[in-house]
Formats: C-alpha cells, sequence, structure tokens
C-alpha cells in the first residue's frame, strides 16, 4: 500500500463524513499496517502521520470537575452530587465540565507534553456505597442502583452532549464490578451470588449502558468469584449486550496497570502474553499501563499472536472501538464538529462558578435541627466558627486545582458582615513544639499545629509558613508542602508514646514509611530512619497554645457557635486506602464536646467524603449538619443554609449507621445476607438513606394507585399530592418505594422504585405521578436464571426516607405463580442457590463459569435449593474438582429435608479447573417438592449438579 499525501489522505473515504460512521471506520482500519492496529490498543496510541491521523489517549479524570489538568471549576464530590437527588442539576454540572475539558483539549497544554488532552472521560463512577468505610466513598453517587442509575445516566448525557452525531465528551463507567473495597484490592474477590449480582451490583450499570448515555467502561482491579475483572465474561454477556441495541458498542480500558496485575500479583496468568491475550479476547480493548511507553504492551500482543493466542480479528475488534470513539468525538470532521469553537474562557467562568455554587447549596443535608438553625443576626450576631476544617476546603484525588476557595467561615462572615456580624474563626489545633533530648533543638527550628484525621494520624502544619512537615526522598524531614495532594503521602505522622514511660516524651513515626525519626549526634540533622522504637529519637511535647481551651474560650464569648469536623480526602480514607471504622477522630470528638459544654447553642458541620457515627453529636445538639467536600463555593453554599438564604434541599444517598453497629466484613459483598444498605440493614440507622430535613414543612395525601391489581407484565400510576404547609419556600424529595410482602425469597424491607424533587413554595400543593412498571418489583430468580416478578402482595410507600414512610397502599400482582424448581434431567449450577452457609464462590475456569467451595475446609459448608420438584429423581450427578488429597476427606452429602438421599466421595482430580463427574443412586424417597441441602465436606469445588435416571445423567 502506498503512502498518499496529506492533501490526497483528506480526500479518503473515512474523511468523508457524509459516509456512515461504521462504513468511515473499516475504510481507516483497513488502511492501518497491523503495528499501527496493534498500537491503538495501548492508551498513548501513536500518530499515523502518513494517513493524518493524530496521536490520542484515552482517559482524562472528570469526576467533579477536570482534574490534573490545572484550575478548573471544582464542583461537589460524586456523593455530595448524589446528595442533591436532582437529575437535571447533575446534567447541568457534567455539561460543564464536558465543555471545560473541550477548552483543556484545544487550549491548554498537557501535563505530560504529550498529545492533548483526552476528551474520553473517565467518569462516573457508578460503583455502590456498600460499606462506608470504603476509602473511595466520595466517588460514588449512592448506595441504592436506582438512585446511582438515574444521576449516572444524567451524568453521562451531560458530558456527551445532546447532538445526534457527534459527542462533547465521551463518557466512560468506573469501575465494572464489584469494587468497593481499597485494601488488597488487586488481589481480594468480591463474592457475588447471582441474585446480588442481579439485583444489586449490575443494576447500577445496566440502566445506564442500556440508555446508551455511556460510550465506555473500566475494569475494576479486584476479582469477582475468584476470577479478575479484567478478563470476567461479564464484559460481552452483561455489559456489550445492554449496549449493542443502542447502535454503538462500548469502548473498554482496564485500569491502570490492570493487565500486568494478572500476573505479577494476581498470578492468575503465568505470563504477560497470556494475560493480555485473555484480557484481549474478553472485551478490554485498551490497555492502561507503563504510562507513555507503549512498547511493552505492544510487544506482549504481538507475541501473543505470534504464538496464537489471539489473531488480527481480536486486535481489529478493539481497534475498530477505538476508532468509533474517535469518529464520534469529531476527530475527523474539525469543520463540522459543534464543539470545536470552546474556547479558554469558559474554564472557572462565572456562570460555571454560579452553578458550583448551586451544586454545593443543594448537596447540604440538614441531619438534624432543633431550632437553632437558621441562623438569625439578630439573635445570634457573634458566632464562633471552630474546627480543623472551619475556614479550610481540601482537594481530594480526582479535584481538579481550586481556582479560589470560599470556606465557611469566609462565607459566614462575607454573609453576616452586611448585617454587622462577627465571626470569629478557631481552628481547635494544638501548637505544639517537639523538642530533641539529643540535641536540646526544636524540630524544624519551629512550632507545629497539630490536627488528627483519625486513628491517631497526625498532620503537623507549621505554624509560621502554613506549610506540612514533610518526609523527603532522602528522609529528612521539612516543613515545604503547601497542599497535600500526591500520590504517596508523606506528610503524616504518629505521635507515639515513649515505650520507656517516660510521659513526657514521644517518638515521631512516618505513617508512610513506618519508620521513627532520629537525630545524628554530631550534626543534629533528623531523618526518619530508625526501625524500631528502641532506636527512635525521644522528643519533648511542649504545649505551646492549647487548641481546646482557645476554641472553648471563643465559643463562650459567641452567641453560636458552629464546630466544622470531618476527614481530609487524602488521609485515612482514600484511594488504596480504607477506613478501620466510622467514628470522628478521637481529638475532634474532643474538641466537640468540649464547646458544646461551653456553649449549647452549637451546631455540628461535617464535611466529608463518607458518613460518620455522629451518636453523641445526636443525642446532645440541636443541630447537624452534612456536606460533602463541596469545591470551591463550599462557604458560600454553607453560608447559605446556615442563614437561612436557602433551604436544606439535600438527603443523604447512603445510609448512616450508629457507633456500635455491628458492620459485616468490608469483603463480604452479599448484601442479602450480611444486611448492607437499608435494603437488608435491620437495626435502625442514626439517619437514614434518603433523609434530609428541611427549614419548612411538606404534607402528603391523597396517595392513589391507578389500578389495584396489575399483572406481572403491566404498569401502574401512582400519584401523591404534596403541599408546602410551611412559611417558606421549599424542596423536597419524594421518594416512592415498593416492597414484597410474603415473599417466597428473602426480598428487600423496602426498595427505591422511583424519586422526584419537587420544588414549593408556601402554601404551595402539586400533584406528583410516577409510572410503575411492575417490573420494579421483580428479583432474579436463581432457579430459572432470569428476573422475575411473583404474583401476590406488594406494597407502595411514599417516603421521606428509608425509615420515615409517610403513606402506603397495597398492591396485586396478578399473574402465574412460580413452579417448582427443576432439577431432574438437567444440570443446575451449583452458585444458583437459594441460601447458603459457610460457602465461597469461585471461578469454574479461568474463561468463564462459577463454583462453590468451603469458605473453610475443616468445616462443612451447606448450599440450600428451596422447592425442589424431586419427581423421579433416581440418581444424583455431580460435578466436582479437588486439586490435591489435602487432609482429611472431601466428601458431598444430598439430603431432601432431613432425609439423607446420597453420599458422595470426591476424588482428587489435579487442578482446580480439572472436573469430574461424580454419582450415586438416589436412596428410596416419595418424590414430590421439598428443600434440596447439598452439604461440602472437605476440600474441593462443586460446579454443577443434577438428578436423573441410573442410565440418564443430568450433570
Amino acid at each position: 500500500m502506498g503512502s498518499p499525501s496529506l492533501s490526497a489522505a483528506g480526500r479518503l473515504p473515512f474523511r468523508d463524513p457524509a459516509l456512515p460512521i461504521d462504513k468511515r471506520v473499516d475504510d481507516l482500519l483497513g488502511r492501518l499496517t497491523l503495528d499501527e492496529r496493534i498500537a491503538l490498543l495501548h492508551q498513548y496510541a501513536p500518530a499515523v502521520e502518513r494517513l493524518g491521523v493524530a496521536s490520542f489517549r484515552t482517559g482524562t479524570e472528570a469526576l467533579h470537575g477536570v482534574s490534573w489538568l490545572g484550575e478548573a471549576t471544582v464542583f461537589p464530590q460524586a456523593v455530595g452530587l448524589g446528595a442533591t437527588w436532582d437529575e437535571e442539576l447533575v446534567h447541568e454540572v457534567a455539561e460543564a465540565v464536558s465543555v471545560e475539558l473541550r477548552a483543556f483539549h484545544y487550549h491548554r497544554p498537557t501535563a505530560n507534553g504529550v498529545g492533548t488532552n483526552s476528551l474520553q472521560t473517565w467518569a462516573p463512577v457508578v460503583n455502590l456505597l456498600r460499606d462506608p468505610r470504603w476509602g473511595r466513598n466520595e466517588e460514588g453517587y449512592s448506595e441504592d442502583p436506582v438512585h446511582t442509575a438515574r444521576l449516572g445516566t444524567a451524568y453521562c448525557r451531560g458530558l456527551s452532549g445532546d447532538h445526534p452525531a457527534y459527542l462533547r465528551a465521551a463518557p466512560v463507567l468506573k469501575h465494572f464490578l464489584a469494587y468497593n473495597n481499597e485494601d488488597d484490592r488487586c488481589v481480594t474477590s468480591s463474592g457475588l451470588r447471582p441474585r446480588v449480582l442481579q439485583e444489586y451490583d449490575l443494576a447500577a450499570f445496566r440502566p445506564i449502558v442500556a440508555s446508551g448515555a455511556a460510550t465506555g467502561a473500566m475494569a475494576a482491579y479486584n476479582l469477582v468469584n475468584g476470577r479478575p475483572c479484567h478478563v470476567s465474561p461479564l464484559l460481552e454477556t452483561e455489559l456489550r449486550t445492554w449496549a449493542r441495541p443502542t447502535g454503538h458498542e462500548l469502548f473498554v480500558v482496564s485500569d491502570e496497570y490492570a493487565p500486568s496485575n494478572l500476573v505479577e500479583m494476581e498470578h492468575y496468568f503465568e505470563d504477560h502474553a497470556a494475560s493480555h491475550a485473555a484480557a484481549l479476547k474478553s472485551g478490554i480493548d485498551s490497555f492502561t499501563q507503563h504510562r507513555e511507553d507503549s512498547s511493552i504492551t505492544v510487544g506482549r500482543l504481538r507475541e501473543a499472536l505470534e504464538r496464537g493466542l489471539i489473531d488480527e480479528a481480536d486486535i481489529d475488534r478493539a481497534a475498530r472501538r477505538h476508532l468509533h470513539i474517535r469518529f464520534r468525538l469529531g476527530e475527523f470532521d474539525p469543520e463540522l464538529d459543534p464543539y470545536a469553537g470552546i474556547g479558554p474562557e469558559v474554564v472557572d467562568c462565572a456562570e460555571h462558578r454560579a452553578l458550583a455554587l448551586r451544586a454545593a447549596t443543594e448537596s447540604v443535608v440538614l441531619l438534624k435541627n432543633d431550632g437553632l438553625l437558621p441562623l438569625q443576626a439578630k439573635r445570634a450576631p457573634r458566632v464562633a466558627v471552630i474546627g480543623p476544617l472551619a475556614d479550610t476546603l481540601y482537594e481530594d484525588w480526582y479535584s481538579g486545582t481550586l481556582p479560589y476557595q470560599v470556606g465557611i467561615a469566609s462565607g459566614l462572615r462575607a454573609a453576616l458582615g452586611e448585617s454587622g456580624g462577627e465571626v470569629v474563626t478557631v481552628d481547635g489545633a494544638d501548637r505544639i513544639a517537639l523538642r530533641s533530648r539529643t540535641s536540646g533543638e526544636r524540630l524544624g527550628g519551629t512550632a507545629y499545629d497539630v490536627f488528627e484525621w483519625g486513628d491517631g494520624v497526625l498532620t503537623l502544619r507549621d505554624a509560621e509558613s502554613g506549610r506540612y512537615l514533610s518526609r523527603k526522598d532522602d528522609d529528612s524531614l521539612a516543613a515545604e508542602r503547601d497542599v497535600i495532594k500526591t500520590w504517596f503521602i508523606n506528610e503524616t505522622f504518629l505521635l507515639e508514646p515513649d515505650p520507656a514511660g517516660d510521659a513526657d516524651t514521644v517518638l515521631l513515626c512516618n505513617v508512610f514509611t513506618g519508620r521513627y525519626a532520629v537525630v545524628d549526634a554530631a550534626d543534629g540533622r533528623v531523618t526518619v530512619t530508625a526501625e524500631t522504637p528502641q532506636a527512635a529519637e525521644r522528643w519533648q511535647r511542649e504545649l505551646l497554645r492549647d487548641g481546646t481551651a482557645e476554641a472553648r474560650a471563643a465559643a463562650e464569648a459567641a452567641d453560636a457557635a458552629i464546630v466544622v469536623l470531618g476527614n481530609h480526602p487524602l488521609i485515612n480514607g482514600r484511594e488504596t486506602e480504607d477506613r478501620s471504622g466510622i467514628a470522628l477522630p478521637a481529638t475532634q470528638e474532643a474538641l466537640l464536646r468540649a464547646v458544646v459544654e461551653a456553649r449549647p447553642q452549637t451546631a455540628l458541620v461535617v464535611m466529608s467524603s463518607y458518613p460518620y457515627a455522629l451518636d453523641w453529636a445526636d443525642e446532645h445538639l440541636p443541630a447537624v449538619v452534612w456536606t460533602s467536600h463541596g469545591g470551591q463555593e463550599t462557604g458560600g453554599a454553607l453560608a447559605a443554609v446556615l442563614l437561612g438564604e436557602a433551604d436544606p434541599s439535600g438527603r443523604l444517598p447512603q445510609t448512616w449507621y450508629r457507633g456500635d453497629d455491628d458492620l459485616p466484613h468490608p469483603l463480604d459483598y452479599d448484601v442479602i445476607k450480611a444486611g448492607w444498605t437499608y435494603q437488608y440493614h435491620h437495626g435502625a440507622p442514626l439517619y437514614a438513606f434518603g433523609h434530609g430535613l428541611s427549614y419548612t414543612d411538606f404534607a402528603y395525601s391523597d396517595l392513589r394507585l391507578s389500578t389495584q391489581a396489575v399483572p406481572q407484565d403491566g404498569a401502574l400510576d401512582v400519584t401523591v399530592t404534596l403541599s408546602n404547609t410551611g412559611a417558606r419556600p421549599g424542596s423536597e424529595v419524594v421518594q416512592l418505594y415498593a416492597r414484597a410482602l410474603d415473599a417466597r425469597y428473602e426480598a428487600p424491607r423496602l426498595r427505591l422504585a422511583d424519586f422526584r424533587k419537587v420544588r414549593l413554595a408556601p402554601g404551595e400543593s402539586r400533584e406528583v405521578t410516577f409510572r410503575l412498571p411492575a417490573a420494579r418489583f421483580a428479583h432474579w430468580d436463581v432457579a430459572t436464571g432470569a428476573f422475575t416478578v411473583d404474583p401476590g402482595a406488594y406494597e407502595i410507600l411514599v417516603a421521606r426516607s428509608a425509615e420515615h414512610v409517610v403513606l402506603r397502599a397495597p398492591l396485586t400482582v396478578t399473574g402465574t405463580p412460580p413452579a417448582p424448581r427443576v432439577v431432574v434431567g438437567r444440570h443446575t449450577q451449583a452458585a444458583d442457590f437459594d441460601d447458603y452457609t459457610d460457602v465461597t464462590l469461585v471461578d469454574a475456569t479461568r474463561a468463564a463459569g462459577d463454583a462453590v467451595t468451603p469458605a473453610d475446609p475443616a468445616l462443612p459448608a451447606t448450599l440450600l435449593y428451596r422447592s425442589v420438584d424431586l419427581s423421579g429423581a433416581a440418581r444424583f450427578e455431580a460435578k466436582a474438582a479437588r486439586e490435591g488429597a489435602g487432609a482429611g476427606e472431601a466428601r458431598l452429602e444430598v439430603r431432601a429435608g432431613d432425609r439423607l438421599l446420597a453420599q458422595i466421595a470426591v476424588p482428587v482430580t489435579g487442578s482446580r479447573y480439572t472436573w469430574t463427574t461424580v454419582t450415586a443412586d438416589a436412596a428410596a424417597h416419595d418424590g414430590g417438592v421439598h428443600d434440596l441441602r447439598l452439604t461440602l465436606h472437605g476440600d474441593f469445588r462443586l460446579a454443577s449438579f443434577g438428578f436423573g435416571a441410573p442410565e440418564n445423567g443430568a450433570a
């Protein structure tokens, strides 16, 4: 093939906008060499100059603003956007983000000087907030799949724009699938039985993809049922199946370095060529690793091709998806691109600042109010704003650089200044000096303000410069960093008691390295190099300012106090690090109690990325407010809410548990059995999902169903009247829930079916109508492997939160009742159980299928299959694998009710993926419908089972 000039290339069919996009993609793909096509599969795809094709990089972070590219409008964290329950607002935020991204694409250089800033956005995150201890809690919208899918769809549509042919940006959903823990995230497996998979984790992704709003997805670091997400068959059998009816395929990208993890951390494959081949065939289109160096990925894929592990069709399939996105982004039609005229002036423009303020305001949640709020300048002209976040805003890892920041004290000061009010700000931090026992000198020659962020983890801020003490690469210490925002955090320390028992001295330990500060006796140089407490320097802790005493004094002198507590988004709960619990940092809790003792008229404002256990505050304070890290306008938003200029319209997007609540293990992903989220948690939460108060009063009345009985495939209208009975305008989130009564399965306590945010003037009433398909009542029927709406009794609930139901109405679903489960003459997957004890879900093969195995081989594990028809069941067969002889027996026990039907010894097969069929005649029984119980004794895997006649096996 020749090398046409650029002018000739401009006349090639792929440059013709009149042709269908698929024909243009095929034309360009056909002109690329094999090496050029393989190169498209790396994050940094090089230019093809002979065809006039530019370089392309997948991925720009844009979760709540354009990230990592410099100053850009910073909106509330995703969990804060989730608290707005406002799809239109979320759409507007995403639109602003993508407009700024276009400006960065056209007018700002990339951070590394390679290519242009990508218009493929790695956002939104739609992982569900199952566990509030998740280090990345701030990145998700909600613990509920309906809520998350609705806001995720809105964000995607805002990013992509509404042009019929061209995308403003190409949204990529993160992270597929069941990713909700940071500790050891690259090697942990999320156990998802089919009901949890279908009803919970997939349910957040499915509507977004099926709507066509998303253009791509990112695979998660973790494993699911023992198989890494980057080689999950669900990429093809679920994600892409949902997308195809939209006319566009998803472009699936890897998470950074995850393809290499398949070998290096997960040991799932023996070499990188095999792992890359498996990922490509599973549906990964773009490999994100080794930064700009594409040679390693290209080399591995080339080796896989030469070994016959993949063929050119596999390369072309991924390359085609890559090119398809670029055509939709307008790269090859610059003269027709409707977004090409966006200029740099849109970044942090006045319109986006106003939107940031509105978003931050609507995300504020009033958790408790006994009349203290809203503050009135006449009654409280002097306000003390106290705490480590009193007037400080922090960026999280996926924030852009704040162009400016309005802290809470600053926002209140600006608002109260107009009426002659006064705001006093006190951070409540102790100011200390650390004096070396060896040299007699102060550490750094200065004093430090000490802030705790949980579990005793501290930052030490230089009292003079305001910079944070940090461990440098040579292990020396210096206060040089104004903002803590690096991948490795070197600015956190522990002040540990002297193991010798000297109450006046402490040891200084760097959290990142785990090593202790020492002082060179010769030159006095301080380094963090001691491996043990015994070798560490002893430091005399000198208290120069009592932060709590100062806070008490400020509170006593004020008419009201606002205590602002919370987290630093880069410390003690962040990407790569989960929280150990949900308690407030001990020194923050102590500060709050001291202030409340001095000034009972105290409101607590929690500014955080996740929920806290606020039991004491809820019992003793008149007002409690929550906001996420709300971006550059946080202070203006909080001032508007605290002073009553804006009604608090946020509602919680996740459950806030009590301090004594025994939360499940972080790796227990079975929301049903573990009791996660409002759907299955049986204890009374501190603050429920959907909770949030207003300054006005709302009344609900006249709940009407368009029908009292609906067929399984039908729908009904649910109408309720909402009235603002208060004296001021306000917003209410009308929440519609449903629940099955007397279900044959373990049904949710209730489940969100729909919601709508409604703004009403004083005295105004409005009818709110929801169209409710019966499909919203569906559950995943493990017996049939499909969603099923059981006929029977249901209840429709209108609520202000998951724990505050205001109206309810009965509903009957009509139709054919479910038949007993068929196990005779067919395969039943072992993972399709109704209930279980002490079982772990694992991979049946590296490519596909799930199996079960005892969580502890020393203990029996039980599988329960309800309502099984055993008519004609004469012979039992099961598909099992046993890697080694191990210790003790391995056998499978089969019971119908209490009656033993069969016991089968499981032989050694030599590998966990080497399967054999074991059989036994079933003991005499009366047939009929029974609960079937399989008990696994010993270390083996079970994939499937079935019954049949002696000569007619089933498994």
